[in-house]
């Protein structure tokens, strides 16, 4: 299992990471973004590109 953080005083709930990996991060009814913190390393790939699309890179993968 993989671990995520996300930088609270960066993120400003765009919610490109809930297109780009759905079953890692969701915007709840307010708008704010949930996620996951350890997912399966089988979504590693969607989770890269939620970090990659995300307009103010913060998300992070813990080693």
């Amino acid at each position: 299992m993989a671990q995520i953080t996300v930088d609270r005083k960066l993120c400003d709930n765009h919610g490109q990471c809930a297109i780009a990996a759905p079953k890692v991060f969701s915007m709840n009814d307010e708008g704010i973004l949930e996620f996951e913190e350890t997912f399966d390393d089988a979504l590693l790939d969607e989770v890269e590109e939620a970090i990659d699309v995300c307009p103010v890179q913060a998300i992070f993968v813990k080693d």
